[in-house]
């Protein structure tokens, strides 16, 4: 006879669970990196090793000494680097403004939302619009030195690249605890030591972690360095 409660209510049997492994967790995530990466890259290598007919070969390697392609990634690696630590210093300083000042105030989701909108603003609008303002007619400025490479166009580049790391450079520092810096000055601490020791260690990952985002940005950009083809050397998207 089967068991009751005190109730006179038979208790509801437990089903067992299947058991599955454990990396089916990750088996969507894996599919996507397979698409939309690991499947582009093969395509690509796949491309440069063999010819029309599909045979193997490594002559299209040797295009790589050429002189123009040289230039094109010493170029693109300049453009990149050099917009990625720009955006990254102002954008971190910025960041810091915006974590120190008041969660809930309307400083911060001002500046959450333009960032977020500004992230996003590129190609051939954006170089319109500086065109039109600093440009050789521009409504502002008449300069002359936004065609020079890579400074112009790195400028450009750093409308889209501070507002980023603004964006993702906020939550690190969110997790920076006030205790932990009270903690440091209650014990004769000074500001600098408080960096140095605690705060920069701490934040040291996000910031070259952002900064290796602000230059993977910037070495696939197309659109806006795409307007300014006639005026600027070429790069590796082009």
């Amino acid at each position: 006879m089967a068991a009751t409660t005190d109730a006179g209510v038979r208790p509801a049997r437990a089903r067992r669970r299947p058991h599955l492994p454990a990396w089916v967790g990750v088996t969507p995530f894996l599919g996507y990196v397979t698409v939309f990466l690991l499947w582009p890259v093969g395509i690509v290598v796949w491309t440069a090793l063999h010819n029309t007919s599909g045979s193997w070969q490594l002559s299209s390697l040797s295009f790589l000494g050429q002189s123009q392609v040289r230039t094109a990634f010493v170029n693109t690696f300049e453009l990149s680097l050099g917009s990625a630590v720009f955006g990254a210093v102002l954008g971190a300083v910025l960041a810091y403004a915006v974590a120190t000042g008041n969660p809930d105030g309307a400083v911060r989701r001002v500046y959450t939302a333009a960032s977020g909108v500004l992230a996003q603003f590129g190609g051939v609008t954006l170089a319109f619009a500086f065109l039109v303002l600093i440009g050789p007619i521009g409504l502002l400025l008449h300069a002359t030195w936004y065609l020079s490479f890579p400074w112009g166009i790195g400028l450009i580049y750093g409308y889209f690249q501070v507002p980023l790391m603004v964006l993702v450079f906020v939550p690190a520092l969110d997790g920076l605890k006030v205790q932990w810096r009270e903690a440091s000055e209650n014990l004769g601490a000074s500001a600098w030591q408080y960096w140095r020791h605690v705060g920069g260690p701490l934040l040291a990952p996000a910031f070259f972690g952002s900064l290796l985002l602000l230059f993977a940005n910037a070495l696939s950009a197309y659109a806006t360095i795409q307007a300014w083809e006639n005026q600027i050397p070429y790069v590796v998207p082009q």
